[in-house]
C-alpha cells in the first residue's frame, strides 16, 4: 500500500510500537518492515501465529530472547574464510545459546497446548550444542580468550606472568636502594607500550642510564626502562608475540568451526527474528487490551466498541460500527470535535492492524475485511510548494482514489466536498459518492453539509450515521 496513505492514517506509529515490544533487533527488523496483507489465508495465518504467541505468553511468561544477537554480518565472514575476534565469537555462542532456550521453552508449551505455526518455527532451530561449548571453552563471558584455549597459549602465558614477576622483583629492588631512590620522582614501577619503567627526574637523566620511553607533559619526568631490564623485556616482548599469535590460531579454528554450521545458524536466527516478532505482536496486544478479529473477504465489518490504538485507553470513547451487510456506504456527520475524523482513522487503522496480523482494540466477536487496499483523504493536504490549495488538494487526492480502487476497496473520505462553494461542494461530493457506491466499495465519510445527509436517507445501500458532541 502506499505509504503516504499508511502515514496518513498513522499506521507507523503502531509499528513502532510494535517494534519497541521485540526483544532482539532482528525482531525489531522484521517489525519495522511489517505491512499489511490483502489475502485472506496469509491474514488468517497472520493472525493465528499471534493469537499463539498471545496463548504462549499469557501461559508461560515472556519468551527468553535474551543474548540473542544478529550474527548474520559475521557469519557472511566466516563463510569466505576470514577470522572472527573473540567478542564475535562469544556473540555466536550466546545466539546459538539463546535459540536453544526459546526452542525448549515453545516445546514445553506444547506438551500440553497445540501450536503448530510457533512449533514448526521452533522446530526449525538447530541445536549446535558442540559448536557453542567448543566457544564457551575457549572464551570467558567478558570475550578474553582463557589460559586453557590451547596447550601453547598456557604455556606462553605462564611463562609471561614468570617473566613479568621477575622484571616487577628486579625493577622493586632497584627503586628499592637508597642511591637509586634520590634519582626517581615517584618510588613505582608503570608501564609504557608493553615495557616496564620507572619514572626518573629528568636532572638525573645521564647519571641513570636506560632507554627512554616518555616524558610526563611538564617534561619534569622521564619514564627510563633500566639497562638491568632491556633483556628482561625483549623476551617479555616476544612471549606476547607468541601469545597474539596463538590467540589468533585459536580464533581463527573457532571461526572455522562457526564456518561449517553458517547455513544453520543464518537459518536460526531468521527464525529467532520471526518468533520475536510474533510474541512483539503478542506484548503489544497485551499492552493495548487488543482482540482477535474475525476476518472476512465479502467486504463486511463490525467494530465492536473499538479504541484508536494511539489514544490513552483511559480518553479513548469507544466506536460501535457495522459496514458491508445491509448498506455499503456510511456518512457520518455531526459537530466540530465530535469525533468523526477519529473514526475514519479508527475504522481505516483497525483494518490495516488487522491485514497485518496484529489483534485489534476492540470486544471479542469485532469482524474486519481483508480489503485490496484502504485509501483515505483526510486532514488538511495544502501544498504552498505545489501551488495547490486545500480544496486543490483534496481534488487531486480524491482522483488518484478514483483511479485505484476497485470493489474490494475501503474509501474513507473527511470532510468531503469541503474547501469550496457549499452549492457546488455539495453537489460535486454527491457525484463522487455515487460513484464510488456504484463501483461497489466500502465507503465511510463524513460531512456538514445537509444535502449528503439527503443523499443518504434517499439512497438504498446508504446510512446516517451521527456523533454526539
Amino acid at each position: 500500500m502506499d505509504a503516504k496513505l499508511l502515514e496518513k492514517l498513522e499506521f507507523p506509529k503502531v509499528i513502532e510500537k510494535l517494534a519497541a515490544h521485540a526483544a532482539t533487533n532482528i525482531g525489531k527488523t522484521i517489525a519495522m518492515e511489517a505491512k499489511p496483507s490483502g489475502d485472506l489465508t496469509e491474514v488468517r495465518h497472520r493472525l493465528a501465529g499471534t493469537d499463539e504467541a498471545a496463548a504462549v505468553d499469557r501461559v508461560k511468561g515472556a519468551a527468553p530472547f535474551g543474548g540473542i544477537i544478529d550474527i548474520r554480518p559475521s557469519l557472511k565472514r566466516v563463510k569466505i574464510g576470514g577470522a572472527l575476534n573473540a567478542s564475535e565469537l562469544l556473540g555466536i555462542a550466546d545466539t546459538a545459546q539463546g535459540g536453544r532456550r526459546v526452542k525448549h521453552f515453545i516445546e514445553s508449551y506444547r506438551e500440553k497446548h497445540e501450536a503448530p505455526i510457533l512449533g514448526a518455527l521452533a522446530d526449525g532451530i538447530v541445536e549446535l550444542r558442540q559448536l557453542e561449548e567448543a566457544i564457551r571453552r575457549c572464551i570467558d563471558e567478558n570475550g578474553v580468550v582463557v589460559d586453557t584455549a590451547s596447550d601453547e597459549l598456557y604455556r606462553i602465558r605462564r611463562e609471561l606472568r614468570s617473566g613479568e614477576a621477575r622484571v616487577r622483583e628486579k625493577l622493586e629492588s632497584m627503586i628499592r636502594s637508597g642511591s637509586v631512590q634520590k634519582m626517581l620522582q615517584e618510588a613505582l614501577i608503570t608501564m609504557r607500550g608493553d615495557r616496564f619503567v620507572i619514572p626518573v627526574k629528568s636532572e638525573h637523566r645521564t647519571a641513570f642510564g636506560g632507554i627512554v620511553h616518555d616524558q610526563s607533559s611538564s617534561g619534569a619526568t622521564l619514564f627510563i626502562e633500566p639497562e638491568a631490564v632491556v633483556q628482561m623485556n625483549n623476551k617479555l616482548r616476544e612471549l606476547r608475540i607468541a601469545e597474539e599469535r596463538e590467540i589468533e590460531k585459536i580464533l581463527q579454528k573457532l571461526s572455522a568451526a562457526a564456518a561449517e554450521h553458517a547455513e544453520t545458524l543464518e537459518t536460526n536466527v531468521d527464525l529467532l527474528g520471526q518468533l520475536d516478532f510474533l510474541f512483539a505482536k503478542a506484548r503489544l496486544a497485551r499492552e493495548m487490551k487488543a482482540n482477535l478479529p474475525v476476518m472476512n473477504d465479502k467486504g463486511y465489518l463490525r467494530i465492536r466498541r473499538g479504541r484508536h490504538p494511539l489514544l490513552p485507553q483511559e480518553h479513548a470513547v469507544p466506536l460501535t460500527v457495522e459496514l458491508g451487510d445491509k448498506y455499503s456506504a456510511i456518512i457520518v456527520t455531526g459537530p466540530n470535535t465530535g469525533g468523526k475524523t477519529v473514526s475514519l482513522k479508527t475504522i481505516g487503522l483497525l483494518s490495516l492492524m488487522a491485514m497485518t496480523g496484529l489483534f485489534v482494540p476492540a470486544e471479542d466477536g469485532s469482524e474486519l475485511c481483508v480489503f485490496d487496499a484502504v485509501y483515505a483523504d483526510i486532514g488538511d493536504e495544502q501544498s504552498i510548494e505545489q501551488n495547490l490549495s486545500t480544496f486543490s488538494s483534496h481534488m487531486t487526492n480524491i482522483i488518484s482514489i478514483l483511479r485505484n480502487m476497485t470493489p474490494r476497496s475501503l474509501v474513507l473520505l473527511d470532510e468531503v466536498g469541503a474547501g469550496t462553494d457549499p452549492a457546488e461542494g455539495s453537489a460535486l461530493a454527491i457525484a463522487i459518492l455515487e460513484h464510488i457506491r456504484a463501483m461497489g466499495c466500502r465507503l465511510v465519510a463524513t460531512t456538514h453539509y445537509s444535502e449528503l445527509k439527503a443523499y443518504a436517507y434517499d439512497r438504498p445501500g446508504v446510512i446516517n450515521a451521527s456523533m454526539e458532541f
